[in-house]
């Protein structure tokens, strides 16, 4: 790919924004870049599996599947590009990823091996800002969240359950999960959660069909 090409696909992503042309222009001509194309229904990376590079959708969409730690349970959403993989699973504790991520479509991918992120991050400021921002707005969304208020009827409880089981609060969610099994997330009745999936069908929130919930678009939840 040329280096005008790489320019451009760059300026997309919120690592890259903020920097100057030259500065960018030095990135897309001296850093070690990988390109692939996949056709849909391919695994990208798999839950579990050591995070050693940034995965950088450039087009297409891909589906992402995050599983319960008893695996009773497990979520898929939508993501399109431009979007990065998961790129916090690089640092830390436990540098895996906790997700699945497979091409929904026909993808485009551009990869940045750790030790390239690491010079990047020594070599720019403005990509160190960014990345530090990234992590930041996360960390603080993650501590809002334990001081939001406590939902007060099964309705508030369900709507908080997909939204703290999403990596993205919107778009498309499918919850791969048996009545009985929401019932407990939910601390409620088979029977009462039954007829609460019945009320949101109504109002066209959820599909609900057996051992699987659909979401159109999670943001009309919590709205």
């Amino acid at each position: 790919m040329a280096v005008l090409q790489i320019y451009d696909q760059l300026l997309q992503f919120p690592l890259f924004q903020g920097m100057s042309r030259d500065d960018l222009e030095i990135v897309a001509g001296h850093t070690r870049f990988g390109f692939s194309k996949l056709s849909s229904g391919k695994k990208i990376v798999v839950d579990g599996e050591p995070c050693t590079q940034l995965y950088f959708l450039i087009n297409g969409s891909v589906t992402v599947e995050t599983f319960a730690e008893d695996h009773r349970f497990s979520v898929v959403e939508r993501m399109s590009a431009p979007f990065i993989l998961q790129q916090e699973a690089i640092f830390g504790y436990h540098q895996c990823y906790t997700h699945t991520y497979t091409s929904l479509t026909k993808v485009n991918m551009l990869t940045i091996d750790k030790e390239e992120v690491l010079r990047l991050l020594e070599e720019f400021l403005i990509f160190r800002l960014n990345m530090v921002n990234l992590f930041a707005t996360q960390t603080q969304k993650l501590f809002r969240r334990a001081w939001q208020r406590s939902p007060q009827s099964l309705r508030e409880r369900a709507f908080r359950f997909f939204l703290e089981h999403s990596t993205y609060p919107a778009g498309h969610k499918t919850f791969y999960i048996l009545m009985g099994q929401l019932a407990e997330e939910l601390n409620d009745s088979r029977l009462n959660v039954s007829r609460l999936l019945k009320e949101l069908e109504q109002e066209e929130l959820v599909e609900s069909h057996r051992g699987r919930v659909e979401i159109p678009q999670l943001e009309r939840l919590i709205m």
